[in-house]
């Protein structure tokens, strides 16, 4: 009982199965039938025989027979595969065409076909009149996310049921009408989902502009992979990676996909990576993408490896073609690409500056830019010629319309102001012998005047007496009585006022020079000596300088390089001497706003003299030194301030 009862079950369910078959066969064939008839019924108004009554007697003859005499009786076109083996034992009497061919193909499993009025049998495939298998998809509208178990699915199926679930639109192009797809996936949005059964199945997945998903097959050479975002994505192979197959899918591949548009132009932008992949494969391709017309002078040589993220065709040409022999020009909506040299693709381009001098601008231009390139001046007009390869010259007349703006004026008032104050004292007297001395001098204000001989000779002859005499002083004789007092309290202001423009030097010199003599005597000869006497006069410069260089910033705060020098001389001297000077100097950076006035700094000199000579021990004796020394003291200060106020002035 053990052995037989594992029988018995196997057995019953065998029986199971086949009254299942028959069942599915059964609710198939009426569907079949009915389709059948009606498609004769429509053909029937351009056949009538189809309606036309025969009679039919045969036994154990060959369907291709038995046809064959009803296309004879009912003036039919039949066409009969030979394929079919069926033998027919049949009479039929006053019937129609129609229900002989429903008959027959119910009978004897056989399936009819049209082509115009052509009727075609041949032996019924099961499969195409299967029941369509239901199809597991799932849609959380919601959250918005699918599941799908699907294995050998149609996938027109596939996608209606989806498009029915969800609400969006999924498209199969008509290459794909009979494909099948496999995939299980439980809670993924939409998106990601039908892009992992696209990536499974081999095929190409893009999403319109109206959010439509369309179902494509792969181009020739092209491949589905997972991109360095970790996304599925479809790449291009080149002809060298198809030949090796084993670098196929890892050198030379290219990938490149439209990534929406551009927000200001509304250009395609591409998503692009390429590793090894010639230059030109890599224009074509893109090409195609985003639909652009190009036309090719001459074969692109060279490879690439790249990877660009929203990029404009035109921002691919000129990364792909930099360095390179090759150039580009858009022209009338064609893009023309060749050699840099040849006649399409050279551009000229005539720039009028308006706030620029050509001298700044052109020195301003990239040498690496200029190779190739040739810049030509016009000073009348202010205006460059610039010819070469077009991507060139965009560039440089890009850079230079940029640079071409106003400059600032700055207008720089700088106030000096020297404030001296002092007194000197000069008292004594002095008596001497010269050869040349004349009576005279000054009484007021204050005293300094000389006495000759001839004054003092007569000074004395009056004060004497008969009987006293002082004498007389020799012809030569002199005496000089001092006693002067000077006070100043000077103050010299100068307003100089400079003009220059952004970032170049404004500078201001102003002073005075002075001469002092330098006599040389020479003796020449030997046996009779001669004494040459050379004067020269050798000029001596106390100069105030001042170099200011502004730079205006986008704050319009100014930064002012300043470098003052100021020298000037302390006091008089004899032509004899090199008149004594003071020298100061000031270097600062500093930063104020427009119209502020800034002090760069007090320099203070000070000034003392204490001078005395005499006859020594009576020159320090009270009362009796002022008339046996001359003295002569001094003090002065000397204030100098400087004040600047930048302006600046747009023209």
């Amino acid at each position: 009982m053990r052995g037989t009862l594992p029988a018995c079950l196997a057995y019953t369910c065998l029986l199971a199965v086949l009254s299942i078959l028959p069942l599915r066969s059964s609710a198939q064939q009426p569907d079949r039938i009915a389709q059948l008839e009606q498609r004769l019924k429509n053909l029937s108004a351009e056949l009538p025989g189809i309606n036309a009554k025969v009679s039919l007697s045969v036994s154990g003859a060959s369907a291709q027979e038995f046809l064959r005499a009803l296309a004879e009786a009912a003036d039919l076109n039949i066409n009969v595969d030979p394929a079919i083996e069926a033998r027919i034992y049949n009479n039929f009497q006053s019937e129609t065409a129609l229900n002989i061919l429903l008959f027959i193909s119910q009978e004897y499993g056989l399936d009819i076909n049209f082509i115009g009025t052509i009727i075609s049998v041949r032996p019924l495939n099961p499969l195409a009149y299967r029941l369509p298998k239901p199809i597991e998809a799932d849609f959380n509208a919601e959250l918005g996310q699918l599941t799908l178990a699907l294995e050998n699915d149609s996938l027109v199926t596939v996608a209606r049921a989806i498009t029915q679930r969800s609400g969006t639109n999924v498209i199969v192009t008509n290459e794909l009408r009979d494909r099948t797809v496999t995939l299980y996936v439980q809670n993924m949005e939409l998106g990601p989902a039908l892009r992992q059964l696209a990536f499974n199945n081999g095929l190409k997945l893009a999403e319109t502009a109206d959010g439509a998903f369309v179902f494509m097959p792969l181009g020739q050479r092209e491949e589905n992979f997972i991109n360095s975002d970790a996304e599925l994505a479809t790449r291009r192979l080149t002809r060298s990676a198809i030949q090796d197959t084993g670098m196929e899918g890892q050198g030379g591949s290219l990938y490149v996909e439209p990534r929406g548009t551009h927000t200001t132009d509304s250009l395609p932008l591409l998503d692009v990576e390429a590793s090894n992949t010639p230059i030109e494969e890599v224009v074509r391709h893109a090409a195609d993408q985003v639909n652009a017309n190009y036309f090719l002078f001459s074969a692109l040589q060279g490879t690439i490896t790249t990877r660009l993220r929203q990029v404009t065709f035109d921002d691919l040409l000129t990364a792909l073609l930099r360095g390179t022999m090759y150039s580009y020009k858009q022209e009338n909506g064609i893009y023309l690409i060749g050699d840099r040299r040849l006649e399409g693709l050279r551009e000229m381009h005539v720039i009028q500056l308006q706030n620029r001098s050509i001298d700044t601008v052109q020195a301003m231009i990239p040498a690496e830019w200029r190779q190739g390139v040739e810049v030509k001046e016009f000073r009348e007009q202010n205006t460059l010629l610039v010819a070469g390869p077009a991507p060139q010259v965009k560039e440089i007349v890009g850079i230079i319309r940029r640079l071409d703006t106003r400059v600032p004026m700055i207008l720089i008032e700088v106030t000096m102001l020297d404030i001296r104050k002092g007194y000197n004292i000069k008292t004594g007297i002095a008596a001497g012998v010269s050869d040349s001395v004349r009576t005279g001098g000054t009484v007021l204000p204050g005293i300094d005047y000389t006495f000759g001989a001839a004054s003092i000779n007569d000074f004395l002859s009056r004060i004497g007496t008969g009987s006293f005499n002082l004498g007389r002083v020799t012809p030569n004789f002199y005496v000089t009585l001092s006693a002067l007092e000077d006070n100043s309290n000077v103050e010299l202001r100068s307003v100089p006022k400079l003009s220059t423009l952004n970032g170049h030097t404004a500078s201001l010199s102003i002073g005075s020079t002075r001469y002092y003599r330098l006599s040389t005597q020479n003796v020449m000869g030997s046996l009779s000596p001669q004494t040459v006497v050379t004067e020269q006069y050798n000029e001596v410069n106390a100069d105030m300088t001042i170099n200011i260089k502004p730079i205006v910033s986008g704050d319009e705060q100014v930064t002012l390089n300043i470098n003052i020098d100021i020298s000037d001389f302390t006091h008089d001297t004899p032509i004899d001497e090199p008149p004594p000077s003071t020298t100061s100097r000031f270097e600062s950076i500093v930063r104020v706003r427009n119209e502020e006035t800034i002090v760069l700094g007090g320099i203070e000199r000070f000034e003392s003299v204490n001078n005395s000579a005499g006859i020594p021990v009576l020159s320090r004796l009270p009362v009796l030194k002022w008339l046996f020394s001359s003295r002569s003291k001094g003090r002065n200060k000397v204030v100098s301030v400087v004040f600047i106020k930048p302006t600046i002035i747009y023209q």
